[in-house]
């Protein structure tokens, strides 16, 4: 739990602090060089994309979400969880080539009592483009410049996250050398964070990779290669939603065959990403079944939200339950067709009970306020934790108005995270 004062001071910066504030001629030059392959300049494509403050969140919420992705990850390699889980997942995700999954997002609304995990996603999209962010903060004041802003240097991260993948690789490839990637999403140029796809081909770029950005259907499978263009591929940096690859032929036998290294992949999104998973990993009886610790279970329960299955069953109970739930559907993302209890209708509901969906226990996001136009604007918050291998790389944050994330709020977008530093 965080102390009173810690925390009350970090909810006092949310809702006052504009010493340290985004940069723009500074964060338009980090951009310029992707600039030219945009239709328009990113402030024209996504005017929303990028906050104009940072969030301040207590180093202890920090820490505690730490304990709880490396207790989720502790849990995620544990057999018998994953015979559980995989059981009940499509046979795709029972393959392992043993890379573990890049850029994995723990999404998180922060209160008094700690963070609570809303959901694990495994395409996180953001990364790159908070670095940026983070590299064009300025402070004002002496007071807001003792604050840090993760675990890693900002100037270090994209070697991190470069190195990142060079793991993958070799958990996949052993020391055969990483020449070329595909950085794969459906209709990538019209996607709203193509230019973080941008971004990712200029780090590659950097080490002497080669890196092209493709929709999945210009790969095709001949003899024992993924082909893009005449040329093989080593590796796909995977941005597609169709978790499963049920609609990507050529991604799926690759995946299956094992004939180029795809990362993020079915089996690491069915382990921890799919939202039933969150129904075992906020059971303590389920998870006491399945061989877990008593220390684990504590910290799980701390930091899930309880989340239970939907069912035809169960659906007049949890409709009396409604304004204390939020809907999802096991297998959405970017909050597409999530739903507030309170705010569902009896239509909406009947879809909902049909089946694909979970139900997770209400915890509002805290907020921050900003300014917009010369106004004082409260804006909800969620802050995401960028992670590899159960370690955090990068805390950001989305400001947004309304139900759910949506980068479409004035004034709103990612926001950086600062936190008070380690005492010495």
């Amino acid at each position: 739990m965080t102390s009173t004062s810690t925390y009350d001071l970090m909810e006092a910066l949310n809702r006052s602090c504009r010493c340290i504030s985004v940069d723009r001629q500074r964060l338009a030059a980090e951009l310029a060089e992707i600039e030219g392959a945009l239709a328009a300049s990113l402030a024209e494509r996504q005017p929303h994309m990028f906050a104009a403050n940072p969030v301040f969140v207590p180093r202890s919420h920090a820490l505690a979400m730490a304990r709880l992705i490396g207790a989720i990850e502790r849990v995620g390699a544990l057999p018998a969880y994953q015979a559980r889980i995989l059981a009940e997942r499509p046979a795709i995700a029972q393959v392992d080539h043993g890379p573990a999954g890049v850029f994995f997002g723990y999404d998180f609304h922060l209160g008094r009592e700690g963070p609570r995990l809303i959901e694990v996603n495994t395409n996180a999209g953001g990364a790159l483009l908070c670095v940026a962010l983070a590299r064009a903060q300025r402070a004002c004041c002496d007071e807001v410049e003792v604050f840090v802003h993760g675990p890693h240097e900002v100037a270090a991260l994209e070697e991190v996250f470069l190195e990142m993948f060079r793991r993958e690789w070799r958990a996949q490839r052993g020391d055969a050398p990483l020449c070329r990637v595909a950085i794969v999403d459906e209709a990538p140029a019209e996607q709203y964070l193509y230019p973080e796809f941008l971004l990712a081909q200029r780090i590659f770029a950097r080490a002497g990779i080669t890196a092209e950005i493709a929709d999945p259907a210009a790969l095709r499978v001949e003899g024992d290669a993924l082909l893009l263009g005449d040329a093989p591929v080593d590796l796909v940096y995977n941005r597609v939603t169709d978790f499963y690859l049920d609609r990507q032929p050529a991604l799926r036998e690759a995946y299956l065959r094992g004939l180029a290294l795809i990362t993020p992949h079915p089996r690491c999104y069915g382990l921890l990403a799919d939202k039933r998973d969150l129904i075992v990993l906020s059971d303590p009886d389920a998870l006491a079944e399945l061989g877990v610790d008593a220390e684990t279970i504590a910290t799980l329960a701390a930091g899930i939200p309880r989340t239970e299955a939907v069912t035809p069953a169960r659906a007049d109970a949890l409709w009396a339950r409604r304004d204390h739930l939020f809907f999802k559907p096991c297998t959405g993302y970017g909050s597409k067709a999530a739903y507030r209890g309170s705010k569902l209708t009896k239509k909406t509901w009947e879809r909902i009970i049909e089946g694909g969906y979970v139900a997770q226990a209400l915890v509002p996001p805290s907020s921050r306020t900003i300014e917009v136009d010369g106004a004082e604007v409260p804006l909800k918050l969620d802050v995401r934790a960028y992670a590899y291998r159960g370690a955090i790389q990068l805390l950001a944050a989305r400001l947004y108005h309304g139900q759910t994330t949506n980068f479409r709020t004035p004034g709103g977008g990612f926001a950086p995270v600062y936190t008070e530093a380690a005492s010495s």
